[in-house]
Order: structure tokens, then C-alpha cells, then sequence
């Protein structure tokens, strides 16, 4: 089964081209590492899946539909949500009020916020702190916890290890797999390959906005994914939108 599809997805700024057709699957449950070098379009290729760059319909499919150029709030209902680069709480709100923003679709599902509670029990300790108040591992558990009170099916994390100190970067990597049990599909999008080869299923290598390489992350090793990184690519991702 496919919950996402993207295919032949081109992006824009102005007249400059960050994006030539990336094509990907994504499996219910499943976790995907998305990395490559700043400016690789890694960001932009979920800008694009979330709405906030426009694609055609049929270039991105989410459980068979076509969602490409859809709004974003529409993608939520439907089960997207974005863990987004620098967090993005609302400063002015606690850490609860900035949970509870995340249930505001009404998606049913697993999450509640006692659920976010057990995941992250920092959390609870600060529910009434202004967001401001947290420190930075904090307030990513805090965004992510924003994002699963939608109840998503597909999880979008933008650099969630950006900025943190390696014993808080284990601290939120320690949480996906609950995340993942209870059948949300996640993306992460990293630049720390050590932690997104030890969390993914399957594993994307964008440079220059195209994926040259793709694979099940087991059968990778650091010498294919330091040439896709820096300018070799291997044989075997010649034709990285084909079937493995």
C-alpha cells in the first residue's frame, strides 16, 4: 500500500528551478529519511506536499487522491501535519494552549493531549510555561506534540535535531517509534545521517533538487551516501524514481 506519491514534482522561486521531478512513496507506518545539503530542496519538497507551493493535482497522491496544490488546512482534515524548521510555537500561548491549537481539526485518533503527556512528561511539568520559557528540546517536543494532536497520518519533520545537544536530540528521537505505533508514517528531513539511518525504513539523497539516491536505508552504506551527497552518484541510483 501507498500513503503518499509524489511524481515528476517541479518547484519554483520566481524564475529559479529548486525542485526537477522528484517522485517518492511513502507507506502507511512507515519512516523516511529525506536528506541531502543545505539548499538540496529538501524543505521545499515539503512546502510543496503541504500546500505551500503549488503542484498539480495528480503530481502528489495521499491514500489514492490527488492533493497536489490543495490548502493546507485541507491537508490536515485529511490526516498531513508539519513538525516545521525552528518549531514555530505561538510565543504568547502556554504550552498547552499551543497543544491544544493542534486538535483544533477535530480529526479523531489516538492523540490526546494525556497521550502527548506520557510521550513527552517534560510537557506536562510545563503546561502552563509560555512557549517562550522552554528550552530548545522542549519546545521542539512541544511542536512535535502540537502536530500529532491533528492526529496525522503522515508526520512532516523539518530538522527536528537542528540546534539541539546530542543527549536532547536522542530524547525526541526516542519518541518516533511510539509515534510510529500508533500508524503515523513520519519524514524526517535531517542532515544528521547517523540518526536517520538508524530511524528510517526507506532513505531519499536530494542534491541540487533532484534524488539521487533511494533505497531501503539497511541496504545503504555511508561511502553511496557521502558520493550522492557531494557529487558522485552511485550506479544503482541511475534511476532513483524506479521500484526497488
Amino acid at each position: 500500500m501507498t500513503l503518499l506519491e509524489t511524481t515528476a514534482i517541479t518547484a519554483f522561486y520566481g524564475d529559479f528551478q529548486a525542485l526537477f521531478g522528484i517522485s517518492l512513496r511513502i507507506a502507511p507506518g512507515e519512516v523516511t529519511g529525506l536528506v541531502g545539503a543545505n539548499g538540496a530542496g529538501k524543505t521545499t519538497l515539503l512546502r510543496v506536499i503541504t500546500g505551500l507551493l503549488p503542484a498539480a493535482p495528480n503530481a502528489i497522491l495521499f491514500n489514492g487522491n490527488p492533493i497536489g496544490g490543495a490548502r493546507t488546512e485541507a491537508l490536515v482534515k485529511l490526516g498531513i501535519a508539519m513538525v516545521p524548521e525552528g518549531r514555530k510555537l505561538f510565543p504568547s500561548l502556554s504550552v498547552e494552549e499551543n497543544l491544544r491549537l493542534g486538535a483544533a481539526t477535530k480529526r479523531p485518533g489516538a492523540w490526546t493531549l494525556q497521550k502527548i503527556f506520557q510521550l513527552f512528561p517534560i510537557l506536562e511539568e510545563r503546561r502552563q510555561h509560555p512557549a517562550t520559557k522552554l528550552s530548545g528540546g522542549e519546545q521542539q517536543m512541544a511542536a512535535i506534540g502540537r502536530a500529532l494532536m491533528s492526529n496525522p497520518s503522515l508526520l512532516l519533520c523539518d530538522e527536528i535535531s537542528l540546534g539541539l545537544a546530542p543527549i536532547v536530540v536522542a530524547d525526541v528521537y526516542r519518541a518516533l517509534p511510539a509515534i510510529r505505533a500508533a500508524g503515523t508514517a513520519i519524514i524526517l528531513v535531517e542532515q544528521d545521517i547517523a540518526q536517520v539511518l538508524r530511524a528510517a525504513d526507506r532513505l531519499y539523497c536530494l542534491r541540487q533538487g533532484r534524488v539521487v539516491l533511494a533505497g531501503p536505508a539497511a541496504g545503504m552504506n555511508r561511502h553511496d551516501i557521502a558520493n550522492a551527497y557531494f557529487g558522485a552518484v552511485p550506479a544503482r541510483a541511475e534511476n532513483p524514481g524506479a521500484a526497488w
